[in-house]
């Protein structure tokens, strides 16, 4: 008797061929593999970091603490205000002004420069901001506000030193030179504006500017960071 015919099964298994990365040269394997190994460690790091930055203070985020803070910010700062039960629900500006010596000998005082307007100037439009323009400032208030009291009194070094970074800043935006004169002082003040809440709320609430003014500073050259 002849052998019986193959089924169609058999004759498809038969001539299956490889698929998917199998079927890439294998130097090409090689590359695909180490490739997904590299991510997958990110992956891995990424997620370590985060948790010890986000989890209760332990052995190991306390040796490891500054090395996981300097990764984690700004980019992966977890704010948890942008989340329920409490949302930000006011909008805060920084403002600046200085105080400038002429070659005459007479001194003038700016107005008022909207420094977190010209950040937002700069992001606005833009599909790839400078993170400079979307923390530096906002980030510099924060810390001062957090290492000062309510009088403006600094608590310590860390208060002596937000105000140093927040003054910085300012003459970084103003530069040594402004309006024809030598910039001798700076002033910061804050403007504070609840967030009206939606009309279906029902909810009534006081939306006006109020301002949070820090005493002059005295700066000269040397508060200008260096190459600018």
């Amino acid at each position: 008797m002849e052998p019986q015919a193959r089924t169609h099964r058999e004759t498809h298994r038969e001539g299956t061929s490889p698929s998917g990365v199998m079927a890439l040269p294998p130097v090409a394997r090689t590359v695909v593999a180490v490739v997904l190994g590299a991510v997958a460690v990110f992956v891995a790091v990424h997620l370590t970091a985060v948790f010890l930055h986000v989890a209760p203070s332990n052995t190991v985020s306390r040796q490891y603490g500054e090395a996981v803070e300097e990764y984690v910010y700004p980019e992966f700062e977890q704010n948890w205000k942008l989340f329920a039960p409490n949302p930000l629900q006011q909008n805060i500006a920084v403002h600046a002004r200085a105080e400038v010596l002429r070659p005459d000998g007479t001194t003038e005082r700016t107005g008022w420069v909207d420094l977190s307007a010209m950040d937002a100037e700069g992001i606005r439009g833009n599909p790839f901001p400078s993170h400079t323009e979307q923390n530096e400032l906002r980030r510099a208030w924060d810390f001062f506000t957090g290492s000062h009291d309510a009088e403006n009194r600094p608590n310590g070094l860390r208060g002596e030193l937000s105000e140093e970074y927040l003054r910085r800043i300012v003459m970084l935006r103003f530069g040594p030179e402004l309006n024809g004169g030598e910039v001798r002082r700076v002033q910061v003040r804050s403007a504070t504006t609840p967030v009206a809440p939606p009309p279906w709320s029902g909810e009534s609430i006081d939306t006006e500017t109020t301002y949070r003014t820090l005493p002059w500073w005295a700066v000269d050259r040397s508060d200008v960071p260096e190459g600018k």
